[in-house]
């Protein structure tokens, strides 16, 4: 039975907790995956990771952060009929409207994308590393 893991650090951990939630087919009613339940020790990990993370990426230039989603979308685009199946399989949506869903999440990428061009003014901080227009 497929397992789903926590996601700390840009690496999938093995939950320690020893305790799980079943995730059901929505279709069938079936256990199709186990999905581990975090320690207190586990959560604090992902957040210190997070938290160590986000000084780095608050002094990331808006176009780079761009570039990031730009690429966030072509993945969600390359892998729309994956991403679709795993939405239809674990919360019963048909295909089609799994799909539209996932357009719809596209279309949030897509403006933040424009970011660079949004935050445009007079006096822009940081347009590239430690410079200011």
């Amino acid at each position: 039975m497929r397992t789903i893991n926590h996601f700390i650090g840009g690496k999938e951990v093995a939950g320690t907790s020893g305790r799980s939630a079943d995730v059901f087919n929505p279709a069938t009613g079936e256990v199709q995956a186990k999905v581990a339940l975090a320690s207190k020790s586990e959560l604090d990990a992902a957040v210190k990771v997070a938290a160590a993370a986000f000084p780095g990426w608050a002094n990331t230039p808006p176009l780079i952060r761009a570039r990031v989603m730009f690429r966030f979308k072509q993945l969600l685009e390359e892998n729309i009929d994956k991403m679709a199946q795993l939405v239809t399989s674990e919360h019963g949506k048909v295909l089609s409207d799994a799909k539209g869903s996932i357009t719809r999440g596209l279309e949030v990428v897509e403006f933040a994308c424009g970011i660079p061009h949004l935050l445009k003014a007079d006096y822009c901080e940081n347009v590239g590393t430690n410079v200011d227009s």
